[in-house]
This record gives structure tokens, sequence and C-alpha cells, in this order.
């Protein structure tokens, strides 16, 4: 199959904190020929960082917990268990950003960084590409407690858990966002080898 797509037209439908595209497009079949033409919105965000912030000498990792207007909708608690993350700002590495938000987040300097994978959100409608880090940290330097920047309006409570911990939470769905449910699975598959 020649896998192609045309944009016939396209048209900025919402531009605020995050922008909202309207595409209309067709595109190749597999069993040949083209759709019919289609009309899709696109919610667009840049590229994202998240950091599984752990420490492979206690066996701890550090989770923060914040409000998302994403979950007061289906969730009975608007306050989600996550792992930092942040957006790549123009001219900025993920690398980079990374190290900016474990520190302005969680109060944390990365050791070590490493790539676990990268990935989209929610690509049915959502353009978020998320690099995931691993990222080393010393737990004994972590203090507990809320972080984040005011001009932000970051309120983010943080702390130090043990893994098994963190692994009990995302099997008895007390952590149920999608990015550290990842990065707690990829850790519990490889944090012999850290």
């Amino acid at each position: 199959m020649n896998k192609q797509f045309v944009i016939h037209k396209k048209e900025i439908a919402y531009s605020g904190f995050f922008r909202l595209e309207k595409y209309w497009l067709t595109h190749n079949l597999y069993a040949g020929g083209w759709s019919e033409e289609i009309c899709r919105e696109l919610f667009v965000r840049g590229s994202c960082v998240a950091v599984l912030l752990y420490d492979p000498r206690t066996d701890k990792m550090v989770l923060i917990e914040q409000f998302r207007v994403g979950a007061i909708l289906n969730s009975a608690q608007a306050w989600l268990l996550e792992i930092v993350a942040g957006a790549i700002e123009d001219g900025e590495t993920a690398e980079e950003v990374a190290h900016r938000e474990a520190l302005e987040e969680a109060g944390c300097v990365i050791e070590e960084l490493k790539v676990i994978n990268e990935f989209y959100t929610t690509p049915g409608g959502m353009a978020e590409r998320i690099t995931l880090f691993y990222g080393k940290v010393d737990s004994s330097k972590i203090i507990d407690g809320v972080h984040g920047l005011n001009e932000e309006h970051e309120d983010i409570l943080v702390r130090t858990v043990d893994f098994a911990e963190a692994y009990r939470m995302v099997e008895s769905n007390e952590i149920d966002s999608a990015i550290p449910i990842i990065a707690i699975q990829w850790l519990a598959l490889n944090k012999h080898k850290l």
C-alpha cells in the first residue's frame, strides 16, 4: 500500500493554552484507492517530556500529585498521581526539559538520564508526542512537600515511595494516568539492569 494523505483544507478552530485545528483530508485505503474526504479535529500540543525519577540504591521513586482538569469529568478525584513532565519549548532539547522539570516540579537533580521510549499519547485526536526518560536521582536529597512554579500556577505535592508501593498503586488503580503506568511497568521489567 502506498501510504499517502492529502490535506484539502485546514483551519484553526481555537487557539489558547492549547490549539485545536480542523482538517479536511483524504488518505489511501488498504483495499486500494482513496478515502472519501473526512473532517477531523486535532488537539495540538507540542512535544513533551516525562521523567521517571528513581534511585536504584534505595529502590525508591518520586511521585507527584497535582490537579488535572482532564480528570474532572470521569474521575472521583481530579488530583492525579503522576511523574514529572513538561512541554518542550522552542530552542530546548528533550534532555534540557527533563532536567528543568525535575528541578521545578520535584526539587530533584538528575544524576543520569536515559531515554526509555518515545510515543504518541492519544493519536486518534491529539498530536502530543512524549519522550519518556529514566532519571537516576539520590532519594536522600529529595524533600517531600509542595513544589512547582507560582507563575505557572503549579501546586505539586512531591513524595518518594518504595517501588513496591508505586507498583501496588498501579495495580489498585490509584495511579490511573497512562504515562506513569508505562514508566512504572518499564521499571518493573528493567530495574535489575539499573
